[in-house]
Protein backbone atom coordinates (compact mmCIF):
# COMPACT_ATOMS: atom_id res chain seq x y z
CA UNK A 1 0.00 0.00 0.00
CA UNK A 2 1.56 3.41 -0.49
CA UNK A 3 1.76 5.92 2.21
CA UNK A 4 -1.05 8.40 3.22
CA UNK A 5 1.54 11.01 3.34
CA UNK A 6 2.33 10.44 -0.46
CA UNK A 7 -0.92 8.82 -1.31
CA UNK A 8 -2.08 9.64 -4.79
CA UNK A 9 -4.55 8.57 -7.78
CA UNK A 10 -2.82 5.85 -9.23
CA UNK A 11 -5.67 5.64 -11.92
CA UNK A 12 -5.30 9.54 -12.99
CA UNK A 13 -1.26 9.56 -12.50
CA UNK A 14 0.71 9.75 -15.84
CA UNK A 15 4.32 7.88 -15.24
CA UNK A 16 5.17 7.45 -18.57
CA UNK A 17 6.72 10.38 -21.42
CA UNK A 18 5.52 9.35 -24.70
CA UNK A 19 7.76 11.52 -26.46
CA UNK A 20 10.25 9.93 -24.94
CA UNK A 21 10.12 6.39 -25.21
CA UNK A 22 12.52 4.36 -27.31
CA UNK A 23 12.28 0.68 -26.57
CA UNK A 24 9.80 -1.84 -25.22
CA UNK A 25 10.02 -2.01 -20.98
CA UNK A 26 6.60 -3.51 -20.76
CA UNK A 27 7.26 -5.20 -17.00
CA UNK A 28 4.29 -3.74 -15.25
CA UNK A 29 1.79 -5.69 -12.86
CA UNK A 30 -1.63 -6.25 -13.71
CA UNK A 31 -3.11 -7.61 -10.91
CA UNK A 32 -4.73 -10.43 -12.94
CA UNK A 33 -4.29 -13.80 -11.27
CA UNK A 34 -3.76 -12.34 -8.38
CA UNK A 35 -5.55 -15.06 -6.09
CA UNK A 36 -2.90 -17.88 -7.67
CA UNK A 37 -0.20 -15.79 -6.11
CA UNK A 38 0.14 -18.03 -2.82
CA UNK A 39 0.51 -21.27 -4.50
CA UNK A 40 3.80 -19.72 -6.94
CA UNK A 41 7.21 -21.17 -5.81
CA UNK A 42 8.78 -18.54 -3.57
CA UNK A 43 11.25 -17.77 -6.34
CA UNK A 44 8.63 -16.85 -8.61
CA UNK A 45 6.42 -14.77 -5.69
CA UNK A 46 10.32 -12.83 -4.96
CA UNK A 47 10.37 -11.67 -8.98
CA UNK A 48 6.98 -10.60 -8.61
CA UNK A 49 7.18 -8.37 -5.50
CA UNK A 50 10.22 -7.05 -7.02
CA UNK A 51 8.20 -5.99 -10.23
CA UNK A 52 5.17 -4.87 -7.78
CA UNK A 53 7.48 -2.45 -5.26
CA UNK A 54 9.52 -1.21 -8.50
CA UNK A 55 6.30 -0.18 -10.12
CA UNK A 56 4.64 1.17 -6.88
CA UNK A 57 7.71 3.19 -6.00
CA UNK A 58 7.74 5.38 -9.41
CA UNK A 59 4.90 6.99 -7.62
CA UNK A 60 6.81 8.14 -4.70
CA UNK A 61 9.02 11.60 -4.27
CA UNK A 62 12.34 11.13 -5.34
CA UNK A 63 14.67 10.61 -1.97
CA UNK A 64 16.59 12.93 0.30
CA UNK A 65 20.33 13.06 1.39
CA UNK A 66 22.56 15.74 3.29
CA UNK A 67 26.06 15.03 2.56
CA UNK A 68 27.99 15.12 5.78
CA UNK A 69 32.09 15.93 5.27
CA UNK A 70 34.45 16.30 8.09
CA UNK A 71 37.78 17.24 8.32
CA UNK A 72 39.84 16.94 11.88
CA UNK A 73 43.51 17.72 12.35
CA UNK A 74 45.43 15.74 14.77
CA UNK A 75 48.85 16.76 15.80
CA UNK A 76 49.29 18.01 12.58
CA UNK A 77 48.01 15.55 11.08
CA UNK A 78 44.86 15.66 8.97
CA UNK A 79 41.84 12.70 8.69
CA UNK A 80 38.50 13.49 6.90
CA UNK A 81 35.27 11.27 6.44
CA UNK A 82 32.13 11.61 4.55
CA UNK A 83 28.50 10.05 4.44
CA UNK A 84 25.03 10.71 3.62
CA UNK A 85 22.18 11.36 5.63
CA UNK A 86 19.02 10.53 4.72
CA UNK A 87 16.67 13.21 5.30
CA UNK A 88 13.01 12.04 3.69
CA UNK A 89 13.12 8.37 2.20
CA UNK A 90 10.77 8.93 -0.26
CA UNK A 91 10.92 5.70 -2.85
CA UNK A 92 13.00 4.21 -0.37
CA UNK A 93 10.34 3.13 1.69
CA UNK A 94 9.12 0.57 -0.59
CA UNK A 95 12.75 -0.70 -1.71
CA UNK A 96 13.97 -0.49 1.57
CA UNK A 97 15.57 -4.10 2.06
CA UNK A 98 17.62 -5.86 4.71
CA UNK A 99 20.60 -4.20 3.80
CA UNK A 100 18.97 -0.93 3.92
CA UNK A 101 18.27 -1.63 7.44
CA UNK A 102 21.50 -2.35 8.41
CA UNK A 103 23.09 1.09 7.45
CA UNK A 104 21.19 2.62 10.18
CA UNK A 105 23.61 2.71 12.72
CA UNK A 106 25.86 3.75 10.67
CA UNK A 107 23.57 7.12 9.51
CA UNK A 108 23.11 7.64 13.33
CA UNK A 109 26.84 8.12 13.30
CA UNK A 110 26.80 10.47 10.30
CA UNK A 111 23.88 12.24 11.99
CA UNK A 112 26.35 12.88 15.31
CA UNK A 113 29.16 13.82 12.79
CA UNK A 114 26.77 16.46 11.12
CA UNK A 115 26.08 18.11 14.53
CA UNK A 116 29.62 19.35 14.61
CA UNK A 117 30.67 22.95 14.10
CA UNK A 118 33.88 24.17 12.45
CA UNK A 119 36.48 24.72 14.88
CA UNK A 120 35.12 22.12 17.60
CA UNK A 121 37.26 20.14 19.79
CA UNK A 122 37.45 16.81 20.27
CA UNK A 123 39.08 13.82 22.38
CA UNK A 124 40.80 10.80 20.46
CA UNK A 125 39.88 7.69 22.43
CA UNK A 126 41.99 5.45 20.34
CA UNK A 127 44.48 4.95 17.34
CA UNK A 128 44.16 1.82 15.11
CA UNK A 129 46.28 2.03 11.99
CA UNK A 130 44.93 -0.84 9.48
CA UNK A 131 46.08 -2.80 6.61
CA UNK A 132 44.91 -3.77 3.21
CA UNK A 133 45.52 -5.05 -0.37
CA UNK A 134 43.52 -3.24 -3.25
CA UNK A 135 41.53 -5.84 -5.83
CA UNK A 136 42.11 -5.73 -9.76
CA UNK A 137 37.86 -4.61 -11.25
CA UNK A 138 35.98 -7.99 -11.08
CA UNK A 139 35.53 -9.26 -14.75
CA UNK A 140 32.72 -8.28 -16.83
CA UNK A 141 29.40 -11.06 -16.49
CA UNK A 142 26.36 -10.75 -19.05
CA UNK A 143 24.66 -8.42 -16.54
CA UNK A 144 27.41 -6.12 -15.78
CA UNK A 145 28.37 -5.88 -19.71
CA UNK A 146 25.03 -4.43 -20.36
CA UNK A 147 25.32 -1.89 -18.07
CA UNK A 148 28.55 -1.04 -19.04
CA UNK A 149 26.96 -0.84 -22.30
CA UNK A 150 24.11 1.70 -21.24
CA UNK A 151 26.53 4.04 -19.59
CA UNK A 152 29.60 3.73 -22.02
CA UNK A 153 29.02 7.59 -22.21
CA UNK A 154 30.56 8.15 -18.82
CA UNK A 155 34.21 7.49 -20.61
CA UNK A 156 33.87 10.06 -23.02
CA UNK A 157 35.84 13.24 -22.29
CA UNK A 158 34.10 16.23 -24.75
CA UNK A 159 31.07 17.39 -22.45
CA UNK A 160 29.44 17.94 -25.71
CA UNK A 161 29.98 14.79 -27.03
CA UNK A 162 29.05 12.67 -23.54
CA UNK A 163 26.04 14.67 -22.94
CA UNK A 164 25.15 13.37 -26.54
CA UNK A 165 25.10 9.83 -25.78
CA UNK A 166 24.02 10.03 -22.52
CA UNK A 167 21.11 7.79 -22.32
CA UNK A 168 21.73 6.18 -25.55
CA UNK A 169 24.82 3.93 -24.86
CA UNK A 170 26.05 1.31 -27.06
CA UNK A 171 23.21 -0.61 -29.14
CA UNK A 172 19.63 0.02 -27.27
CA UNK A 173 17.73 -1.97 -23.62
CA UNK A 174 16.36 -4.18 -26.54
CA UNK A 175 19.14 -5.10 -28.37
CA UNK A 176 22.12 -5.20 -25.80
CA UNK A 177 21.42 -8.70 -24.75
CA UNK A 178 21.44 -10.04 -28.17
CA UNK A 179 24.94 -8.13 -29.18
CA UNK A 180 26.06 -10.13 -26.51
CA UNK A 181 24.74 -13.61 -27.64
CA UNK A 182 26.24 -12.69 -31.34
CA UNK A 183 29.57 -11.66 -30.19
CA UNK A 184 29.91 -15.48 -28.38
CA UNK A 185 28.17 -16.80 -31.27
CA UNK A 186 30.85 -15.87 -33.79
CA UNK A 187 33.40 -16.99 -31.04
CA UNK A 188 34.67 -13.40 -30.18
CA UNK A 189 34.05 -14.10 -26.41
CA UNK A 190 33.02 -16.85 -24.13
CA UNK A 191 30.48 -17.19 -21.53
CA UNK A 192 30.93 -19.31 -18.15
CA UNK A 193 27.58 -21.07 -18.02
CA UNK A 194 27.32 -21.21 -14.50
CA UNK A 195 29.00 -17.76 -13.37
CA UNK A 196 28.13 -15.89 -16.57
CA UNK A 197 31.73 -14.17 -16.41
CA UNK A 198 32.65 -12.93 -19.82
CA UNK A 199 36.05 -14.44 -21.57
CA UNK A 200 37.42 -12.74 -24.72
CA UNK A 201 38.51 -15.71 -26.84
CA UNK A 202 41.89 -16.07 -29.16
CA UNK A 203 40.16 -15.29 -31.93
CA UNK A 204 38.62 -11.94 -30.61
CA UNK A 205 41.69 -10.86 -29.16
CA UNK A 206 43.03 -11.06 -32.24
CA UNK A 207 39.97 -9.05 -34.09
CA UNK A 208 40.67 -6.59 -31.16
CA UNK A 209 44.70 -6.20 -32.08
CA UNK A 210 43.99 -5.58 -35.50
CA UNK A 211 41.00 -3.41 -35.17
CA UNK A 212 42.92 -1.48 -32.61
CA UNK A 213 46.50 -1.16 -35.42
CA UNK A 214 44.37 0.01 -37.72
CA UNK A 215 41.09 1.99 -36.71
CA UNK A 216 41.73 2.43 -32.58
CA UNK A 217 38.79 5.28 -32.75
CA UNK A 218 36.54 2.58 -33.49
CA UNK A 219 36.84 0.96 -30.09
CA UNK A 220 36.13 4.43 -28.51
CA UNK A 221 32.39 5.12 -27.69
CA UNK A 222 32.94 8.85 -28.81
CA UNK A 223 32.92 7.99 -32.54
CA UNK A 224 29.32 6.23 -31.67
CA UNK A 225 28.40 9.54 -29.98
CA UNK A 226 29.66 11.51 -33.06
CA UNK A 227 27.61 9.54 -34.78
CA UNK A 228 24.44 9.88 -32.67
CA UNK A 229 25.21 13.37 -32.86
CA UNK A 230 24.80 13.11 -36.27
CA UNK A 231 22.02 11.34 -36.94
CA UNK A 232 20.38 14.06 -34.35
CA UNK A 233 21.49 16.86 -36.44
CA UNK A 234 19.66 15.22 -39.24
CA UNK A 235 16.43 14.54 -37.21
CA UNK A 236 16.72 18.62 -36.43
CA UNK A 237 16.91 19.59 -40.32
CA UNK A 238 20.26 20.97 -39.71
CA UNK A 239 22.58 19.51 -41.74
CA UNK A 240 21.15 17.00 -45.17
CA UNK A 241 20.95 13.69 -44.73
CA UNK A 242 23.24 13.24 -47.36
CA UNK A 243 26.15 15.45 -46.38
CA UNK A 244 25.84 13.28 -43.35
CA UNK A 245 25.77 9.49 -45.10
CA UNK A 246 28.89 10.98 -47.53
CA UNK A 247 30.78 11.74 -44.59
CA UNK A 248 29.96 8.53 -43.14
CA UNK A 249 30.69 6.24 -46.33
CA UNK A 250 34.24 8.46 -46.60
CA UNK A 251 34.98 7.25 -43.07
CA UNK A 252 33.97 3.41 -43.89
CA UNK A 253 36.14 3.52 -46.82
CA UNK A 254 39.18 5.33 -45.40
CA UNK A 255 39.60 2.87 -42.77
CA UNK A 256 38.65 -0.28 -44.87
CA UNK A 257 41.37 0.86 -47.09
CA UNK A 258 43.86 0.57 -44.12
CA UNK A 259 42.74 -3.12 -43.63
CA UNK A 260 43.25 -3.81 -46.99
CA UNK A 261 46.47 -6.15 -47.95
CA UNK A 262 48.04 -4.96 -51.48
CA UNK A 263 48.41 -8.35 -53.65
Amino acid sequence: MIDEKYSTNLLKTKYVNDSKITDHYALIPTGQGFENLDKLPDIQKNVYNIIVKRFIAIFYPPAEFSKVSVNIEVEKESFSTSGKVCLNSGYLEVLNNKKDEEKDSENNNLEILGMLKKGDKLEAENYEVKEGETTPPTRYNSGSMILAMENAGKLIEDEALREQIKGAGIGTSATRAEIIKKLERISYISINTKTQIITPTEKGEKIYDIIYKAMPDMLNPELTASWEKGLDMVAKKEIPPDIFMQKLENYIKSKVNKLVIPM
